[in-house]
């Protein structure tokens, strides 16, 4: 493959990622409409997810196997950032709402590409850092313009959804750093793997601790909204954004899952009528826009280099 198809693939395998990750939200408000817990919705979701992958390592003995470092940095670290994006991120879509929610998570290429050249050694461009500030302006217009969170939900704070979205967006963004120095190691599913497996026993002790046990889905369509859960943005998402940064940068791999927040917005306004103001979808364009603005004018100089 030549470094323009593989750079081609890495971006399309990000956008397909961001397109499953997008009915994350959609999908989470008609699981707390069942009843479910917001704390609870994550838990199980990669719970069912980590034993989707334990049944699977039964025809691939090696998917269990890793160094010390890597269940350390992978199994520890990353279930952490897992643990923290799974709570995090229900709290944002409660407060903020869907296309909220989303929006703030893509915060997270900014932080990506700051950070991808003192952790990984990427190339920092003025153009990325040039883009931050109109990514953070779309995202707070797209909070300000949008409908409030999961109705009937406990947590309705804006504050709330504002502060859960930001958390989301920092975990996302170390996941992806992390990501990328893991996955050409050790494998996409062996780190999928260790990471979900690694949050789903953080949260087993954190959330009862906090008196918030995670109770299962109470009905036969939270179950199944649960299982849609662990399948897709948990499963199916991770494998093509593994994909993704095997063959391209953590920051245009990031970049190219900024899908997320429209499609998540237009399930959300299809399905719940979670309707965007003006003002809203004006922030939704420009977080779009400033992350994707960034990754073509990258690929455009990688072709002129390559």
């Amino acid at each position: 493959m030549t470094p323009t198809h593989r750079h081609i693939a890495g971006y399309l395998f990000g956008l397909g990622a961001g397109a499953v990750w997008g009915t994350t939200g959609p999908l989470s408000t008609a699981l707390y409409a069942q009843g479910t817990a917001l704390t609870g919705i994550g838990f199980w979701r990669i719970f069912l997810g980590t034993l989707a992958l334990l049944a699977y390592s039964a025809w691939n003995r090696g998917l269990l196997a890793i160094d010390r470092r890597g269940l350390l940095l992978v199994g520890g670290l990353g279930g952490l950032l897992v643990a923290l994006f799974e709570v995090a991120y229900q709290f944002g879509i409660a407060g903020a709402g869907v296309a909220g929610a989303a929006a703030l998570l893509y915060l997270a290429p900014v932080a990506v590409a700051i950070l991808a050249k003192p952790i990984l050694g990427e190339k920092l461009t003025g153009l990325r850092v040039g883009l931050a500030v109109l990514v953070m302006v779309g995202a707070w217009l797209t909070v300000r313009g949008g409908h409030p969170g999961l109705g009937g939900a406990p947590i309705t704070s804006l504050l709330v959804g504002v502060t859960g979205g930001l958390l989301a967006a920092a975990s996302y963004a170390g996941t992806t750093l992390l990501a990328r120095w893991a996955v050409p190691r050790y494998g996409t599913l062996k780190v999928l793997f260790w990471e979900i497996a690694g949050g789903t026993l953080v949260l087993a002790v954190v959330l009862p601790l906090a008196g918030q046990a995670p109770a299962p889905p109470v009905t036969t369509p939270g179950w199944l909204y649960t299982a849609a859960l662990a399948l897709g943005p948990v499963l199916g998402a991770n494998f093509l954004f593994f994909a993704a940064v095997k063959r391209i940068d953590a920051a245009p791999t990031a970049v190219a899952a900024t899908i997320e927040p429209v499609v998540g917005a237009l399930l959300a306004l299809l399905l719940f009528d979670q309707r965007l103001e003006p003002l809203g979808w004006l922030g939704l364009a420009l977080v779009i826009g400033g992350v994707a603005s960034g990754y073509l004018r990258e690929a455009a100089e990688d072709r002129m280099t390559a």
